[in-house]
């Protein structure tokens, strides 16, 4: 029989179904596994063809090329006649092909019987269905009972989510690199106890010094024997890394680290503009309204025509040109668009604007517009989506996106990821203007309520430094005070309110005062301490948080420190605060031990003091924790930073209070608000009696 020009015999029929997998025989052409399929098709049960020859399923005689091939043991396909079990014939497609079982010399042939194909068309090479199995793109891996690993193809091997590849006999738990192998082996149990196929299952290999991370698309499906029980898995793999769809969720999965990194509002917003180009837009601007303040003058008191008004202020832009041909605005300045435009219609509907064919034909918005419509010309832009920015019910402004030298229209999934990314972009936006503003209010405050001008009398000259907290934590509650007392006297105070923000600073105003009051009561500072200690429990009682709990923020640390010039002695005590500095005129420097006492807002109130005595010209140093703190490194080094700083000869206190911030403090970002203040005793004329 010719596998290339097929002749029904009379009475013959043609059978036009799926290939199956129907049979595997060995080499003396003896039945050994028979499936549905098979039954389907001859209607024969298991064990009437089981250990019996395979020659009495084909109609043709024993020397037929058929048989003489299929005894051959080389692969083979063509058209054949098939004898059913009711005694009528039927043509049918028919494959042989042989496999090797790992750690066995016996040769099988898996038998497939399918559709025929006309007889007009010519048959296809006898090696389409190895090449099928073998060096299909797709990665092929059969796993026996146990999930060990029985046959593989060619990309199964070199396309898979296995760390080694697959390796005839070894468990699949030894060859998983995957981000979850429990999770895999129990989806591969599940297939195979209840024969139900997975289609699509995700699968990540982790990145390795040879090759990036990937991700494949795996289905799993069941292999049964002619009775129905499951003799193994199949697992099926496609390397999908780089397909689009995934690269969406890719680029906003990553949005998520990319954007919000600070809560600075032009960084937010210049983030979404790098994170857009060039993955979905080759030209995005970010444009925001007057909600978020971003110029002194707002915008509605600058001149508009009939024809342009500023609406927004550029924050953010991007372009895969590094000239930016495509732009009309700076960062930082007003952006200006025709009062009826598609800019206009966003920031009022709050809905997309999506115009995939950019039409710049006369009769359109850009008539008003016509040095935006001449850039469009010059830039080739073709295609537009505009994207509006709210949160938490704010109209924040609106994200623009364009393509110039990309062909591609925009479509409705580019629109779904845009407006994912502005999505993601408005909650660090908003939140960034919340934070801006509080922070602007908290500065404010904190400016009002601390002192202008320090004065030591005739007692001390002084010096003072106060930098806000430039971290995402916010104005703090520092604070320090110069308070002329009688008898020449002077108290030098230096506090720091738990907290931040404006209750930190507000509670810092009201507790600057409680200290002046109780300075002007002539009582000595453990006094004074325990004296704010009790009136900060008392004010706590009468504003207590939601959960009827004293508030954190009513806590602070202070230190207090009376110097008298008649007698040269100085009497600190300290709740809870870092121990003063105090540099001899020789540049000794040395941190006073202050008896360690509580924080205000305790109410424990006991308190001791430290009575040392300085020689005129002596200095004494006050600061907060912010000053010696930093991230990544312990106290003692920040000590022994402000201790090499204090001995660095200076021209005057004021000079000498830079050179402390810049040698201490440098570039590092601080996570506090840093509170410096600095007195140095003066020499007094005349008898001090």
């Amino acid at each position: 029989m010719s596998a290339h020009q097929p002749v029904a015999p009379p009475g013959a029929k043609r059978v036009f179904q799926p290939v199956d997998v129907v049979a595997v025989v060995n080499a003396d052409l003896t039945v050994i596994a028979w499936t549905e399929a098979g039954r389907r098709l001859w209607g024969y049960q298991g064990a009437e063809v089981l250990n019996h020859p395979a020659r009495r399923l084909l109609a043709a005689p024993a020397d037929s090329d058929c048989l003489c091939q299929l005894a051959s043991g080389r692969p083979w396909s063509g058209t054949v006649e098939i004898r059913c079990r009711d005694g009528r014939t039927a043509l049918t497609d028919f494959r042989a092909v042989p496999v090797h079982l790992a750690h066995s010399e016996e040769k099988l042939f898996v038998w497939s019987a399918g559709s025929a194909v006309p007889p007009a068309p010519t048959r296809p090479d006898p090696s389409v269905l190895t090449a099928l199995m073998e060096r299909s793109p797709i990665g092929m891996v059969v796993w026996d009972r146990d999930l060990r690993c029985t046959w593989f193809n060619d990309s199964g091997e070199r396309e898979s989510p296995f760390r080694f590849g697959p390796e005839v006999g070894r468990h699949v738990a030894e060859l998983l690199a995957t981000d979850n192998p429990m999770f895999l082996q129990a989806v591969m149990r599940s297939v195979l106890e209840r024969g139900v196929p997975v289609l699509d299952h995700e699968l990540w290999r982790p990145a390795t010094r040879e090759k990036e991370a990937r991700v494949y698309s795996v289905s799993i499906f069941r292999l049964d024997d002619a009775d129905g029980e499951a003799v193994g898995i199949c697992t099926m793999a496609v390397n999908v890394t780089k397909s689009r769809a995934r690269g969406r969720l890719n680029m906003l999965s990553n949005a998520g680290t990319r954007i919000g990194t600070t809560l600075d509002v032009m960084k937010t917003a210049q983030e979404l503009a790098d994170a857009s180009v060039p993955g979905i837009a080759d030209y995005v601007t970010v444009d925001l309204a007057d909600v978020v303040p971003l110029g002194e003058e707002p915008l509605e008191r600058l001149n508009s025509t009939d024809t342009s008004i500023p609406v927004f202020r550029r924050a953010g832009a991007a372009s895969i040109h590094p000239d930016f041909p495509e732009s009309l605005a700076e960062i930082g300045t007003p952006v200006f668009v025709p009062p009826s435009s598609p800019f206009t219609t966003v920031l009022h509907s709050r809905k997309p604007y999506f115009e995939p064919r950019l039409d710049t034909s006369p009769g359109t918005w850009l008539d008003d517009d016509p040095t935006r419509a001449r850039v469009i010309r010059q830039t080739r832009m073709h295609t537009l989506m505009i994207v509006p920015l709210h949160a938490r019910g704010t109209m924040l402004g609106i994200a623009v996106f364009v393509r110039t030298e990309n062909p591609s229209p925009f479509t409705r999934g580019d629109l779904l990821l845009a407006e994912g990314l502005a999505d993601r972009a408005s909650l660090s936006l908003d939140n960034a203007r919340r934070y801006s503003r509080e922070r602007a209010a908290a500065l404010t405050l904190q400016r009002e309520l601390l002192p202008d001008q320090l004065w030591g009398g005739s007692a001390v000259e002084v010096a003072s430094r106060y930098l806000p907290a430039d971290t995402h934590g916010g104005v703090g509650g520092d604070w320090f005070d110069v308070i002329p007392l009688t008898g020449a006297r002077v108290a030098l105070v230096v506090g720091d309110v738990v907290g931040h923000g404006l209750n930190a600073a507000a509670t810092m105003g009201r507790l600057r005062t409680v200290v002046r009051t109780l300075a002007d009561g002539a009582l000595s500072p453990p006094e004074v301490l325990a004296g704010l200690d009790r009136l900060v429990v008392d004010m706590t009682k009468d504003h207590p948080d939601d959960t009827g709990f004293t508030s954190p923020v009513m806590g602070a640390t202070c230190v207090y420190a009376v110097y008298d010039p008649c007698t040269r002695h100085c009497t600190i005590a300290s709740a809870g605060h870092p121990p003063p500095a105090i540099v001899s005129p020789g540049g000794d420097v040395a941190f006073a031990d202050v008896p360690a006492g509580a924080p205000i807002g305790l109410g424990l109130g006991a308190y001791e003091s430290l009575d040392t005595e300085l020689a005129e010209g002596s200095l004494i140093a006050l600061y907060t924790d912010g000053l010696i703190e930093r991230r990544g490194s312990d106290i003692d080094q920040g000590l022994e930073r402000l201790r090499g700083a204090l001995a660095f000869p200076a021209p005057d206190l004021d000079s000498l209070c830079s050179a402390v911030i810049e040698t201490v403090v440098a570039r590092t970002p601080s996570d506090d608000d840093i509170a410096l203040l600095l007195a140095r005793t003066l020499v007094i004329s005349g008898d001090p009696a």
